[in-house]
């Protein structure tokens, strides 16, 4: 029976942490967007989705990359 001494206020205390975390997600919006990253998961990046400047950067990208690895600087 003594033990309720203790534990009666260690779970005070345990719910009292709870609820502090819960309002310090909100607060911190923690649940802005509960859906987004469950359908963004689905979806691939469609290169037609964006912007031309874009497409054209990251086509430049690329071809850098196949360029540097077709033809190395070293010497040799």
């Amino acid at each position: 029976m003594s033990i309720l001494y203790l534990l009666i206020p260690l779970s005070l205390i345990l719910l009292g942490l709870a609820v502090w975390a819960f309002f310090w997600a909100v607060k911190n919006d923690q649940f802005e967007d509960l859906e987004g990253p469950a359908h963004r998961i689905l979806f691939d990046e469609d290169e037609n989705d964006l912007p031309a400047e874009e497409r054209e950067r990251r086509r430049d990208a690329r071809e850098r990359a196949r360029a540097q690895r077709s033809d190395p600087d070293e010497p040799g």
